[in-house]
């Protein structure tokens, strides 16, 4: 499966508002359309003996020691664990936004660890969404121009924008408030634009790095909802992490982690 790869094509010339301001975000875009999904015979994501090592002045902080999980289609996983476990080094490393030390990463059966910047990059845009705490929205963007700004950096046809944003938004219950910007929607809103947003280039997997620490114990209960209908939906898998016992019924799976292990 060949992932990365360079353009040479131009993007659209830029036009007033949205255009102009995401201009210079939008660098050799992946054009090619997404085929129909169907789940693959090997694992989504497999995870082996993976190491991660900081240096920090003369001394090296082990943060993750011997890691092997696995991530199957259409699954909720969570990654549970105190501040300071190792959790969200181990899902930066599942997002291609670092490369471990030691051991091995393969997504959809390629070796994820052995690919260089940009074409861990170009895979980020193509098959995985992020979704992160602070909901990483940009404030002066309604949610439809949010959402679309996702597709814009993912290559997608300019055609299939409109269906497809208005798809997602209405999928998280957003469509009589899509054109409302960020401060005039609550925090629980506010993330699921979020959502939307991370699936609206049909990636194969969404990290999302504690999505519900900043919602009250409801929000967080629908957002959980919301995540389960796209992954029927959609096809998607995934894998966040939380300390948040309340919401572990809900998973697939669950790996505790304690020091940068996985315990039973």
């Amino acid at each position: 499966m060949a992932w990365f790869r360079r353009s040479g094509k131009k993007s659209d010339e830029p036009k007033e508002g949205l255009d102009a301001a995401v201009t210079e975000a939008v660098i050799e875009p992946v054009t090619a359309s997404k085929p129909d999904w169907s789940p693959p015979a090997e694992k989504l994501l497999e995870v082996k003996n993976v190491e991660r090592i900081f240096h920090v002045g003369s001394r090296e902080l082990h943060v993750l020691k011997g890691i092997h999980m696995e991530l199957g289609w259409e699954q909720l996983v969570m990654l549970r664990g105190r501040s300071g476990s190792g959790k969200t080094t181990l899902l930066n490393l599942i997002g291609g936004l670092d490369k471990p030390t030691r051991g091995e990463i393969y997504f959809q059966g390629q070796p994820f660890h052995e690919w260089n910047d940009d074409e861990r990059t170009v895979a980020r845009r193509k098959d995985i969404g992020f979704i992160f705490q602070s909901y990483a929205l940009l404030p002066l963007l309604s949610a439809y121009e949010n959402v679309e700004l996702s597709l814009r950096m993912s290559g997608t046809p300019r055609s299939e924008w409109k269906g497809r944003i208005t798809h997602c938004l209405e999928l998280v219950g957003l469509g009589k408030r899509m054109h409302h910007r960020p401060f005039e929607l609550s925090g629980g809103e506010q993330q699921r634009v979020a959502i939307a947003k991370a699936i609206a280039h049909r990636p194969k997997l969404i990290l999302a790095d504690e999505p519900t620490a900043e919602l009250d114990s409801q929000m967080g209960a629908q957002v959980m909802s919301v995540f389960r209908d796209i992954i029927e939906s959609e096809h998607i898998t995934i894998c966040m992490t939380t300390h948040d016992p309340t919401i572990m019924e809900v998973a697939d799976h669950v790996y505790q982690m304690v020091d940068g292990r996985f315990v039973s």
